[in-house]
């Protein structure tokens, strides 16, 4: 490969429905190949597509008339001089049984996954030895396809992996209980794939450390002893190469990581591994920076980079690294919209795709090096420096119209730099950081501490205005109290507008920017207490994300009360009900804090709207949404004008 870059394997949804790879996914790739990835490793495809996919649209193996699409995937990435590997898997236990059309997944052991919570079935004799030769046929075809390399997945608790662990695997035949016995399926894979294949590139992707006491279950499963003994054991069968992760669906969040994760956190067990092989390396580890990188290669921790997201978030990650660009790089932000919207891929019309980069998953429809240049030096004024309006203005800008930018506070960001400010949260300030970066590079005219009017805006003469104003925190005047003087939203809490400390205070609210904003309470030293109507904490947050906030907010001690619905506020009484039972109680605290969503910021719409042939309303300032909706909005807007 022509560099240490790897874009490890991550679900796309782009397949065609019949396993086929499809344009996008032709598209999807090779623009990460273009923009530096130097082995590109595609989401796992299915050694039995029938019988065990992970979603509808998935890539497949299982039959000859695939090699001509992968063959296609393979010049694409080619083309651009990386190297193309695709990584092999069956689901197993952690597989959707309707998604799959049978009863019970299968399985080594009957063991049921706590995460989907699928029936399964232990494989008979006769069904692993099918299997295994699934996987080595499967090898075979990418051979034949002239894909440079294969990874068999043998990580984040799926098939492969569920026969390596005695968590999964409960067997007392020749494949469980001893160390050889559960590394036999994988052996047998191998040595199948090595007799068809011959002289051919494998690698294999494994957990070195399923990290159990994340799920309350510490000292079960592979631990990172139990890891190294694996990495050693598969260089001696001959393998390639080795793809370190970590994790399984019971422990997901170790295995792809929300924002409560540094970067590098995880790095030993790659490190522990290339310590104990000699064959090359491949790690992962929330790596997002280029610097970072160069560090864990120069102190020999891996041989090759390895990351999915970070790719999906800058398709030209590699290159502008490369180039000495580093600040103009698109750092994920980890905020999991990418997992999000795979997950629900088979039920959602939302596709899944990346919050911070529209085109991640779109690369052969929208591409903003294919974007028509044709501003002609125009200007477009846009209402507010948000997600949403300093998207529109870049696009613009790339498009050669003159974007000039408004903004009334004196910094841009809108509610993205409000969002940054909780604990673990400081990775979400690189999307403001990169599209204000962006904005000066493209010599983009941003009006700080300038409200818009008509009056400014006729001056430019715009040929569109784009408003983009964001929106504010809701107090509904329907609860009485609520204007009272210790009565405060998010923002007030999240900026620093007041100064909590050492106080009894109440939230009011427990959507992503209620809990955050508990967390933070907490952590400056107040006694907390969250009240949620909803049946639950947290109602419409990604598990993960839930999960990994209510991690650091249990550790405040946090007092949390779903199916309490506020009724008012007397001063510091705060009355509430009970949404079961309907019982009311007051408690006192010194501070209250509102947080029950948010509304458009409509001041000048219907005056701009009379006033300009072409005025159009993008992010919360249309309708309040997250990051991804503000993104695709400023796009779209400026890309369609």
């Amino acid at each position: 490969v022509p560099n240490r870059i790897a874009m490890t394997a991550m679900g796309n949804h782009l397949a065609n429905p019949d396993g086929s790879v499809s344009d996008a996914d032709v598209a999807f790739y090779a623009a990460r190949a273009a923009g530096g990835v130097g082995l590109v490793i595609t989401e796992c495809a299915c050694v039995d597509f029938a019988a065990g996919k992970g979603n509808l649209r998935q890539l497949a193996v299982d039959d000859d008339r695939y090699i001509p699409g992968l063959k296609r995937l393979a010049d694409a990435v080619h083309a651009h001089g990386a190297a193309l590997c695709v990584q092999l898997y069956h689901p197993g236990r952690q597989g959707i049984a309707a998604v799959n059309g049978v009863e019970t997944m299968a399985a080594p052991s009957v063991t049921e996954c706590q995460c989907v919570h699928q029936p399964t079935h232990a494989m008979t004799t006769e069904e692993i030895r099918e299997m295994v030769h699934r996987f080595a046929m499967g090898a075979y075809r990418l051979k034949q396809a002239g894909v440079d390399a294969v990874e068999f997945h043998g990580a984040h608790g799926y098939l492969i992996g569920q026969f390596l662990s005695p968590y999964t695997n409960r067997r007392s035949d020749a494949y469980g209980g001893s160390f050889e016995n559960r590394m036999r399926f994988l052996d047998e894979i191998i040595l199948e794939a090595r007799r068809l294949c011959g002289d051919y590139p494998m690698l294999v992707r494994f957990s070195v450390d399923e990290h159990m006491d994340y799920a309350g279950k510490p000292g079960e499963g592979l631990s990172l002893s139990h890891g190294i003994e694996i990495a050693r054991h598969l260089e001696k069968l001959g393998v390639d190469a080795l793809d370190v992760s970590s994790g399984i669906y019971e422990t997901m969040n170790t295995a792809w990581e929300p924002v409560g994760f540094d970067e590098g956190w995880k790095i030993d067990g790659p490190a522990a591994v290339k310590e104990a092989v000699s064959i090359p390396v491949i790690g992962a580890s929330v790596i997002r920076e280029p610097a970072y990188a160069e560090q864990i290669l120069s102190d020999g921790k891996v041989d090759l980079v390895g990351s999915a997201r970070a790719f999906l978030a800058d398709p030209q990650w590699g290159k502008k690294a490369l180039e000495g660009r580093d600040c103009e790089i698109r750092k994920c932000i980890s905020c999991l919209y990418c997992m999000e919207t795979l997950m629900a891929a088979d039920m959602s019309p939302v596709p899944m795709g990346c919050a911070i980069n529209f085109e991640a998953g779109r690369e052969a429809v929208w591409q903003e090096a294919q974007l028509p240049k044709d501003g002609n030096g125009r200007c477009v004024a846009v209402i507010g420096a948000g997600p949403a309006g300093m998207e529109a203005a870049r696009v613009l800008a790339l498009r050669g119209f003159r974007p000039v930018v408004f903004e009334k506070t004196a910094h841009v960001g809108g509610q993205v730099l409000l969002g940054s400010k909780p604990p673990k949260k400081e990775k979400t300030s690189w999307l403001v950081e990169y599209q204000l970066g962006q904005l000066e590079k493209l010599g983009v005219e941003i009006r700080l501490n300038t409200p818009a009017t008509v009056e400014a805006l006729r001056e430019l003469q715009p040929c569109a205005v784009f408003v983009a104003q964001g929106s504010h925190s809701v107090k509904p005047r329907s609860i009485p109290g609520l204007d009272g003087a210790d009565v405060y939203v998010p923002a007030d809490v999240l900026m620093g507008r007041v100064n909590l400390r050492d106080q009894d205070v109440c939230v009011v609210g427990s959507g992503m920017t209620g809990i955050e904003t508990a967390e933070l309470l907490g952590s400056q030293g107040n006694r907390v207490t969250v009240f949620e109507m909803a049946d639950e904490i947290g109602p419409g947050v990604f598990f993960q994300n839930l999960m990994d906030v209510m991690r650091r907010v249990d550790a405040h001690h946090t007092k949390l009360y779903p199916k309490h619905k506020l009724l008012k506020v007397d001063g510091g009484d705060v009355t509430v009900e009970t949404t079961d039972t309907h019982v009311q109680k007051t408690f006192h605290f010194d501070s209250v804090v509102i947080s029950l969503g948010v509304a458009p910021n409509c001041e000048l719409v219907e005056e701009l709207e009379a006033n300009f042939d072409h005025v159009v309303q993008i992010g919360d300032a249309n309708k309040g949404g997250r990051i991804a909706d503000a993104i695709a909005a400023g796009y779209l807007a400026a890309a369609e004008l």
